[in-house]
């Protein structure tokens, strides 16, 4: 008897036995990538020497760096098309949407898997995909036709009872599963729901429920493939692609919740993680300063009319400033043509790209002190760009709502209709440009001044004696590590100019640290690295030299990325061995090229006068990227 999740690994598995908490391999049949993250990918997927992708479908989306207030995202966006022109790849044009949604919309399938160069990858499992996200590095892995790596996960199973109350959303479902299980709580799983309350849930909000997975720290997280899919993928005109999918009766989950919707009230998550989740109750009043709607978690045509229909006949605050971003182009154009987007100008609202925007902070930071509530996914400290800010989730019902009182309340208390789905969505595919076989041998890939070299890692050595850069806490992010932002963001595919702002908000002078000793280590609380796949966040350490992290632990996407990079992830034998570190303690670790499967190393701390133990969990496959200096370097000595 089988879960969702093990019948698509199943059927997709090339590597290993599909025992919890073993390595295996799986064949994936679609990628995404983009524009942050994407660049760096394909310089990757050139230096494999791949011709043509070898997937059934790669895209690549441009929809984080549209803000051209410098040649770099420009130059980046013509190297990504003349790129993906090259290989065999298609290409959405800026404009065209947010990856998640347009993918959601035209490409997701259930059953298929799909890796995606971006942490909300999991999106896709809305539609019934088994949807990762990953390291850029792994993409193009797997569009160069290899498999991708990973441990057999658990299966959590969160049962879902009844329907939602008018004013209550599957952000609020999700925000909830964050307040049971919290940020590390899906680590080294796959969440599938299940149950009679999966059946009032339309694809966009079940869309929205996997995409917040990522907050989980989860694997990915998956929806079962029934009627309501169906009905999904005929409104885009893609009943051809849908396939039923759901667990057998009897499956074994490693773990069970229950979520009763009927009784289900508006959540929100405080500053300034995803699962400092409370009640909206308990903060009703808080004056409003910011409201932004949109984002891949939210940005739905549902999403979209829900919030026009709540603001119709009514006028933002004037103490409040509201943005918002359509997901998709279809979206965009289906609110133009019901007049939907009049409604949302009309009271007030500011209309922006169909693009992630703010929620990456790329644009409309808040003012100094503010209080904004987003529909977004994340809300990071800093990630707004504006430091002082203090930045909540929730939904795109109680976001319009408190828009229009000017201070937070409860979407329950007003009236409101709820939207339907159309008979058919409005389907334009012309910002999509459909790669050219014919022509891809005689296609010049166009690099500007902004587009670096790859930087490539030394093999490993057998000894390292080097100073502490920087101690950290717990639950550091990816934009503690590699910051996102306007000033930021369009160095994505420039290492060498991205490695001067890692740990910029953190300790400023990390940077010089790097470069005055050569490199070092870093030493972490547990779960470092959540958050994004950007692999920014491994490759500029590994630029400026750092050789491993000592951490109590890990987040899963960016330990793939620091051993893709060779970094060595350690994590602490005893945590209480964590205290006795201080920065530029000097640290030696020998017998490095001897490290096997399973085998605690002893660590000299030369400054104190100590040792303790570290572990690293490493597959033999992992061992031999870290000896190689990564894996692009284990790809060239298996090639010769």
């Amino acid at each position: 008897m089988l879960t969702i999740t093990e019948k698509i690994i199943k059927a997709h598995l090339v590597e290993g036995e599909m025992h919890r908490g073993e390595p295996i391999a799986i064949h994936i049949d679609q990628t995404l990538t983009q524009d942050a993250t994407g660049t760096m990918a394909y310089l990757q997927l050139e230096a494999m020497g791949v011709d043509q992708v070898k997937t059934e479908l790669s895209i690549s989306y441009v929809d984080h760096n549209t803000l051209q207030s410098g040649f770099e995202n420009a130059d980046d966006h013509k190297y990504l098309q003349t790129v993906a022109m090259k290989h065999g790849v298609k290409f959405s044009k800026p404009g065209n949407g947010i990856c998640h949604q347009v993918h959601l919309e035209r490409f997701a399938k259930p059953g298929k898997t799909l890796l995606g160069s971006d942490s909300h990858t999991p999106t896709a499992g809305g539609i019934g995909a088994l949807a990762i996200g990953a390291g850029g590095l792994d993409v193009a892995c797997a569009m160069a036709g290899r498999a991708f790596h990973l441990t057999m996960p658990k299966v959590v199973n969160i049962i879902l009872h009844g329907s939602l109350q008018r004013g209550v959303s599957s952000k609020d479902i999700i925000l909830k599963v964050l307040q049971l299980l919290s940020v590390k709580g899906g680590v080294g799983k796959v969440i599938e729901y299940s149950g009679d309350g999966v059946k009032n849930l339309s694809i966009p909000q079940r869309a929205t429920i996997t995409n917040m997975g990522a907050e989980l720290g989860a694997t990915t997280s998956v929806f079962p493939s029934d009627e309501i899919t169906y009905e999904f993928l005929k409104k885009q005109h893609r009943e051809e692609d849908y396939v039923e999918l759901k667990a057998d009766e009897g499956a074994v989950y490693d773990e069970t919740y229950e979520i009763d919707l009927d009784t289900l009230e508006p959540m929100i998550a405080m500053p300034h993680s995803p699962d400092n989740v409370l009640p909206i109750s308990e903060v009703l009043g808080m004056k409003v300063d910011q409201v932004a709607i949109g984002s891949c978690t939210n940005s739905s045509y549902r999403d979209m009319m829900t919030v026009a229909n709540i603001l119709k006949g009514k006028t933002v605050d004037p103490e409040v400033s509201l943005v918002i971003s359509p997901g998709s182009r279809q979206v965009l154009n289906m609110l133009a043509s019901n007049g939907g987007l009049s409604t949302m100008i009309t009271a007030g609202a500011r209309i922006l790209e169909t693009t992630c925007g703010p929620c990456i902070g790329m644009g409309q930071s808040p003012i100094t002190n503010a209080l904004s509530l987003r529909t977004f996914n994340r809300n990071f400290y800093g990630r707004s760009g504006t430091l002082s800010a203090k930045v909540c989730l929730v939904s795109p019902e109680t976001a319009a709502a408190s828009a229009i009182a000017g201070y937070i309340i409860d979407p329950r208390v007003l009236e409101f209709d709820i939207p339907e789905d159309p008979e058919y969505f409005t389907i334009d595919d012309s910002m999509i440009i459909e790669p050219d076989m014919e022509l891809s041998a005689e296609t010049e890939v166009v690099r500007g001044p902004n587009i670096k070299p790859l930087p490539i890692n030394t093999p490993l050595k057998n000894t390292i004696t080097k100073k502490v850069m920087i101690k950290v806490d717990d639950n550091i992010t990816t934009d503690h590590i590699a910051p996102a932002g306007a000033k930021v963001l369009p160095y994505r595919s420039n290492i060498e100019k991205i490695s001067e702002f890692i740990f910029m908000n953190v300790k400023a002078s990390f940077h010089d640290d790097c470069i005055a000793n050569d490199g070092g280590f870093i030493v972490a609380g547990s779960n470092y690295g959540q958050g994004s796949s950007r692999e920014h966040a491994a490759l500029a350490p590994m630029y400026l030299g750092i050789k491993a992290v000592i951490a109590k632990s890990f987040a899963r996407i960016h330990r793939a990325n620091l051993i893709n990079f060779g970094i060595i992830p350690f994590t602490f034998v005893n945590e209480k061995d964590y205290n006795d570190i201080d920065e530029m303690d000097t640290l030696k670790i020998t017998d490095l090229l001897d490290i096997k499967e399973n085998t605690p190393i002893t660590v000299q701390n030369v400054t104190k006068g100590k040792t303790f133990q570290v572990e690293h969990n490493l597959t033999q496959l992992d061992i031999d990227t870290i000896k190689a200096g990564g894996t692009l370097n284990l790809i060239r000595q298996n090639q010769k």
